[in-house]
């Protein structure tokens, strides 16, 4: 159920209760999410812990559907999107300023399989709040990359040549 008051709504989510959300939050998808095509219009919840990468797409046409959604780069640091004309046409980006983009994740009851989608990103434009899934043109990226296992590689990279014991850098000279 949703309620609206002057620039000012309350909806009964599934997830999270009664939330008020001010009006001008609110990011339409003009084509609506992949398999959610008649959900049209969403906004941004904060997942509570300012360092999270994560986040919650909340539907406002359907309360009962939220996305858990991440910014990928924070995860997959080398991770690159392009996005074709047609798209930016669609956007309306005048300037990456104007884009964040999100990965939608899929939390298992395996929580170690933990997973967010790198080959369709959502594409956000903040200042004309239109929002769209896009399915990149390459085979860089899956639809199912676990973020426990990019964390681990990172984790290992970063630790490569590092003295545990003394902290430093180990050196072939002596």
């Amino acid at each position: 159920m949703t309620i609206s008051y002057k620039d000012k709504m309350k909806i009964n989510t599934r997830h999270f209760g009664e939330i008020e959300v001010d009006e001008n939050t609110i990011i339409t998808f003009g084509d609506g999410i992949p398999s959610f095509e008649e959900v049209k219009k969403y906004v941004l919840l904060d997942s509570g812990d300012i360092e999270s990468p994560f986040k919650w797409l909340q539907s406002v046409d359907n309360p009962s559907i939220a996305f858990a959604i991440a910014d990928p780069f924070l995860i997959k640091k080398d991770y690159e999107v392009n996005i074709n004309d047609n798209d930016i046409k669609i956007l309306k980006i005048e300037s990456k300023e104007d884009v964040t983009i999100y990965s939608i994740v899929v939390v298992p009851d395996d929580i170690s399989k933990i997973s967010m989608n790198l080959k369709a990103p959502v594409i956000i434009n903040n200042n004309k709040r239109i929002g769209m899934q896009v399915i990149l043109d390459t085979d860089k990226y899956s639809v199912r990359h676990y973020i426990l296992e990019e964390l681990r590689r990172q984790e290992v990279t970063s630790n490569a040549g590092t003295d545990k014991e003394k902290g430093t850098i180990n050196s072939n000279k002596r």
